[in-house]
């Protein structure tokens, strides 16, 4: 099993591997999304001969659709199959069995033995920034203290670099993710479906720009305004197997596109004024319809009318706000480096504490100076990338392009 930090890790199954597999469903559903989001629609649990537990899948980190859906909207016999680790299990001729969930201290769910098994899990960031943020701060007070107080120059630079060390590493994880990223649309052949907006909807340059529905071999990847990818499966019970046309129940206008798998699930909504509805939408439709080679049908979708937009009370309601043009302050809310990863306050903690050894820039004592010059460049490498980001957004990638062109 290859997780999505690209760890791999092999088990043999029977005789000294894993002999069973039990399912653990959460009892309280609502305090596991506020404490433990990641098990909110329980864990599979591979256990070896000594009953030890060897593997812990949480579903939520296995499903495309996790951010978009509530965890009241989905049971969570339901997840297994949308995952395919049902599919998996039963291909495996591994017992799976049901049983109550037990939690440890630390509040994820525990065999009761020694020692924790491994979680296949979701990982935001790599591990070696998490500890290169923490000998950064701790090495930055340490150096700090011992410079002030003992009046020994050369711990200033040592305290500004190890400061420094916060936003490097930030710069580090992006350019890193941007090549992988860049790399791997290079070299993939897919059949790549753009937004054609109707006009006058709204349809800003981050939309136009961002969200993207690609066909390839064997996946479907749905790039959404935020550009945040899920990819879906085209084999097996979870993979894609329909396209089902909403119609406007009163008026016969179509509402959105609804991504369905084998067994009649839907698993992500495209609103058609967003994606079909323009000059280019026609000839995105047939793409799409072709590439995927599945039935196409048209379902009659009553709407209410206090509902707006439309797709209010619909299951997937968050993937279309997603799939769809977003104001400019929530999208920068939910793009920005420091609120969606690090925290909102690093802009303003970094700058402060690096306005400690500003005064280095005067200094005629060399490791005065270039602690000073450390401190510079974290003011910069910390709050340049946001005001550039917030700049670009609000003179152009947020404004629509009527209005761009206005």
């Amino acid at each position: 099993m290859r997780d999505a930090r690209c760890q791999e890790r092999r088990y043999a199954v029977g005789v000294g591997g894993i002999r069973r597999v039990v399912f653990l469903p959460p009892e309280d559903v609502w305090g596991i999304v506020q404490k433990r989001p990641a098990d909110r629609w329980g864990v599979l649990v591979f256990k070896g001969d000594d009953e030890r537990d060897l593997l812990h899948v949480p579903l939520a980190g296995w499903l495309p659709e996790a951010t978009s859906i509530g965890a009241l909207d989905l049971r969570p016999h339901n997840c297994l199959s949308r995952t395919g680790l049902r599919g998996l299990v039963e291909r495996l001729g591994i017992p799976l069995e049901e049983g109550p969930m037990f939690l440890s201290a630390s509040g994820v769910p525990d065999d009761g033995r020694e020692g924790r098994p491994y979680r296949a899990l979701y990982a935001e960031l790599p591990g070696w920034h998490t500890w290169a943020r923490g000998v950064g701060l701790f090495g930055w007070f340490i150096a700090l203290v011992i410079g002030f107080a003992t009046e020994l120059s050369w711990a200033l630079p040592v305290a500004a670099g190890s400061l420094f060390l916060l936003p490097a590493a930030d710069a580090v994880v992006r350019i890193r993710a941007w090549w992988r990223t860049r790399r791997h649309r290079r070299h993939v052949e897919k059949t790549e479906i753009t937004p054609s907006p109707a006009t006058g909807c709204g349809g800003t340059r981050r939309f136009l720009r961002t969200a993207s529905v690609g066909v390839l071999a064997h996946d479907l990847v749905l790039i959404n305004a935020l550009g945040e990818e899920r990819w879906l499966g085209r084999a097996g019970a979870h993979g894609v197997a329909r396209l089902v046309r909403l119609i406007d129940a009163a008026t016969g206008e179509p509402l959105g596109v609804e991504v369905r798998d084998r067994e009649g699930e839907a698993r992500a909504l495209l609103p058609w004024r967003f994606w079909f509805a323009g000059p280019q939408g026609s000839d995105g439709w047939a793409a799409l319809v072709g590439a995927l080679g599945v039935p196409v049908s048209d379902q009659k979708y009553q709407k209410s009318r206090a509902a707006q937009p439309w797709w209010q009370g619909h299951q997937l309601a968050g993937d279309a706000r997603k799939m769809s043009p977003m104001e400019g302050k929530a999208a920068r809310k939910q793009i920005g480096w420091y609120r969606s990863v690090v925290g909102a306050n690093e802009p303003v903690v970094l700058p402060f504490f690096s306005a400690v050894l500003l005064f280095g820039l005067f200094s005629d004592v060399v490791p005065v100076f270039l602690a000073g010059l450390l401190s510079a460049l974290t003011v910069v490498f910390s709050l340049g990338p946001a005001v550039a980001s917030a700049l670009v957004s609000r003179i152009s990638y947020d404004r629509t392009v009527e209005a761009a062109q206005g």
